[in-house]
């Protein structure tokens, strides 16, 4: 294991905020929300119940979901009470989306996926003191609801031509694939969510992202018309990048939670490769560091720019909050030793592996020529062009460099691989049989 250390900044809120509505704003964490100053006398007085849900439309949560689950934690922080709702029955029909159907998936696959994400939601919320979180599954109380009372208690309270102005209700009633009732229906579910929360454990806020607010409303409404009080809803901003390109996609690939899915190290890389116009705004919303060190990394920013201190903290700072600062630790020896800035052969085997997944490579038998080693990862387009880049000292394995068109792969690093360099920056990993 490399001697690298991170220190990752503990979860905690700034105090130079006297509220914590006051920093959520900072942080740009509010997109919308019900009555502001209401909600921002709530949350600076006695501490109240909220939540947050999360459906198993897949088996992880992902970097959208982590905006929702910091959130969470920074209201714990303040004091309130937290409940992680995991949707054991909301999963089973899926929230419509603006453009198509979902594909439904098995109760079996559902339940599976519930299990999944209710260990992610339980690692961000801390079930300590007395304001511990709570994890609930709304399978629970609608499981045994039979469809005429479901129609007769809840659905009554909902008038068809409000439904269809939500957005991806509208959305979808404009396009060629329209909607099924089921996926109609399911801001009624998640209405009835926010009903038997309030009415179970007197929550009185949802929080969630903005572009789920006809569902957040959906339970602010009904509490209304039933329980003839107010309560409240944040949405969170979508986050975008700065060329207007959507977050949290990485080649085409989400940036998942689970490191089964996305590892760390390239949940790093990742965040590395925020661009200048983006890293502070990621900065307050997925790091804990203060007012202060933020706008310190913002003046880094612009006068030092080259040094993209601001996008190693960030990065440093998620993949240890997401995995740990061992793994952050060992990822971050990973990427500098890559480059130059680290000893390959004192790297953690796995974490090497993982980062050589991500570049290019090649599965090769132990001693075969570098050239061959160079063609198969795509450094080089042929072995004459190989030995070319050789004869003019631009190749390097594992860290050194090769002088003979004759040089083997051996795998001499840990995990039984080497890696391939030709120039400065230009990587690939060789997996040795």
């Amino acid at each position: 294991m490399s001697s690298v250390v991170v220190n990752a900044t503990a979860p905690a809120n700034d105090p130079s905020f006297d509220n914590v509505w006051d920093e959520l704003v900072w942080r740009g964490l509010i997109h919308v929300s019900t009555d502001v100053d209401e909600l921002r006398a709530l949350l600076g007085g006695e501490p109240i119940t909220f939540y947050c849900g999360f459906d198993p439309t897949a088996p992880s949560l992902h970097l959208g979901n982590l905006v929702q689950l910091l959130t969470m934690r920074r209201l714990q922080l303040a004091g309130h009470r937290p409940l992680g709702l995991v949707g054991g029955s909301t999963g089973l029909i899926g929230d419509p989306r603006p453009s198509s159907e979902r594909t439904l998936n098995t109760k079996e696959t559902v339940a599976e996926w519930v299990g999944y994400l209710r260990a992610q939601v339980e690692r961000f919320l801390s079930f300590d003191g007395d304001n511990a979180a709570r994890i609930v599954n709304n399978l629970d109380w609608t499981a045994p609801l039979s469809a005429i009372d479901f129609l007769r208690e809840i659905g009554k309270h909902y008038r068809v031509g409000k439904m269809l102005s939500k957005d991806a209700v509208s959305a979808r009633l404009n396009s060629e694939a329209g909607i099924s009732y089921t996926e109609f229906s399911y801001q009624i579910l998640q209405g009835l969510d926010y009903l038997e929360l309030y009415r179970t454990y007197g929550c009185v806020l949802q929080t969630g992202g903005s572009d789920q607010w006809g569902n957040l409303t959906s339970g602010v409404d009904l509490i209304h018309y039933i329980e003839h009080t107010s309560v409240h809803a944040i949405g969170t901003p979508l986050i975008t990048n700065s060329d207007g390109t959507k977050f949290g996609k990485s080649e085409g690939n989400a940036i998942w939670l689970d490191p089964a899915m996305c590892s760390p190290y390239r949940m790093y890389q990742f965040w590395l490769n925020t661009d200048d116009a983006d890293v502070i705004a990621r900065l307050k919303i997925f790091t804990f560091l203060s007012r202060e060190e933020i706008e310190d990394l913002a003046r880094l920013v612009e006068d030092e720019p080259f040094r993209r201190a601001a996008q190693k903290r960030l990065a440093a700072e998620v993949t240890a909050l997401v995995h740990g600062e061992d793994a952050a630790s060992a990822v971050v020896a990973a990427s500098d030793a890559l480059f130059g800035q680290g000893d390959l052969r004192t790297l953690d085997a796995e974490t090497l592996i993982q980062a050589l997944r991500e570049l290019p490579h090649a599965d090769l038998d132990r001693g075969a020529p570098v050239v061959q080693a160079l063609v198969e990862t795509g450094l080089v387009a042929s072995l004459s062009e190989a030995r070319r880049a050789i004869a003019q000292g631009g190749v390097a394995i594992d860290g050194m460099r090769v002088s003979d068109d004759s040089a083997t792969v051996e795998g001499s690093l840990p995990g039984g691989v080497s890696v391939l360099r030709r120039g400065k920056k230009t990587l690939a990993g060789v997996f040795v049989r």
